[in-house]
């Protein structure tokens, strides 16, 4: 089989990209915590030792583990010990497929493959998944050498192939594994429901198995851990502005946190709904090609609905005012969740980001701070 020369597209380079881009897919700093062994039951005898065995089936608490990951609780820390791991029966023939400790993405391969024996290397990736660690280099060339060595693979095994998921191609130079550990390397689809597929085709690749897909589905599913970050920040923002608002009010603070601290919560609670929820949904279909200003045309319509519903009650100036700062703040926020989106996305590179940003966040900053002036200045006019 020819092996498949083309390169996928890199989701994030920690080294590249600030901690702002999405941690949908890049995550943030691991925290330490205890790998996930419930799942192991048993082991199988090699003569590198025995190896813990694993099934193709996902218990209740598998899948509630990934239920709490995606709303972004203990994503982190949700990990398997890197090492070598026996799906049900494997013999030294079997094949051995590489992927991360990311638990979600060890869960989704063995349960893919549910039904097959095979050898399964996991690396340690810091619990990122195998696309954004290829990108961050933790699933990389010197990290697959040293697991194939500590995890004495080739006792376990007769024969010298790898089969590596898609997306870790950018992390791994094939030709140096070879040279260090005798190792070939053979990439394999880039979804795991495509290798029984795979193998039973002599590790022969349909073109639909190379092509990474970003369908309605696969960026809904990703709307909780961008809704999650979001809130964290929204949330205290809204709730100082909600208490502040009765501030140098001419009707009273109390009156004034009612009539202007609704109005701020409504406009954090839109902002928020936009960029985080309405965003990864509409992505296809919002003009323009950098998320930012996808993000900016989409909150301009935040804004549209904001005044609809609750600008005919600003008649006097610094009401007037006040609803103009939330012009300006809703899709400074909208964007910067919309551009934020972009480390789950499949549809930009590393370059265009880093060049986005540049011009991005100022635009972002700016229109933040145009609408906290208004909004201050809302306070003093009378």
């Amino acid at each position: 089989m020819k092996e498949n020369s083309e390169k996928p597209v890199e989701c994030c380079d920690r080294s590249a990209r600030p901690d702002s881009i999405s941690a949908g897919c890049c995550g943030g700093p691991v925290r330490p915590g205890t790998p996930e062994t419930h799942f192991v039951s048993g082991a199988v005898n090699t003569p590198a030792g025995p190896v813990p065995r694993v099934t193709g089936e996902l218990s209740s608490r598998d899948r509630w583990g990934s239920v709490k990951c995606r709303w972004g609780i203990g994503r982190m820390s949700y990990t398997v010990a890197p090492g070598l791991y026996a799906l049900g029966s494997p013999d030294p023939d079997a094949p051995v497929l590489v992927t991360a400790n990311y638990k979600m993405s060890f869960d989704r391969l063995r349960e893919a493959m549910r039904g097959w024996d095979a050898w399964i290397l996991v690396l340690n990736t810091r619990g990122i998944n195998v696309w954004c660690a290829a990108g961050a280099g933790t699933f990389g060339t010197k990290e697959l050498v040293k697991r194939i060595a500590q995890s004495r693979l080739a006792e376990a095994v007769n024969h010298r192939v790898l089969i590596l998921p898609q997306l870790g191609a950018p992390g791994v130079a094939a030709h140096e594994v070879k040279k260090a550990s005798g190792f070939k390397v053979r990439y394999g689809p880039i979804r795991a429901t495509d290798l029984p597929a795979f193998l039973e085709a002599g590790m022969k690749a349909t073109p639909e198995m190379r092509k990474k897909t970003f369908t309605l589905r696969e960026r809904a599913v990703l709307i909780p851990i961008e809704l999650i970050p979001a809130l964290k920040i929204s949330v205290p923002l809204g709730l100082a502005f909600f208490f502040l608002s009765g501030l140098g009010s001419r009707i009273g603070y109390w009156a004034g946190v009612q009539h202007s601290g609704f109005l701020a919560a409504w406009a954090f609670l839109l902002a928020v709904l936009g960029g985080a929820v309405l965003f990864p949904i509409l992505l296809p279909w919002i003009s323009g090609r950098a998320f930012s200003l996808k993000g900016f045309f989409l909150g301009l319509v935040m804004d549209l609905v904001f005044w609809l519903f609750l600008g005919r009650e600003f008649v006097l100036l610094p009401g007037r005012l006040e609803l103009w700062a939330w012009m300006f703040v809703i899709p400074a926020l909208v964007s910067h969740m919309a551009m934020n989106f972009t480390g789950a996305s499949t549809y930009t590179s590393l370059s265009g980001v880093k060049k986005e940003m540049r011009w991005a966040l100022p635009l972002q900053i700016g229109g933040g701070i145009i609408g906290l002036a208004l909004w201050i200045g809302a306070r003093f006019v009378h």
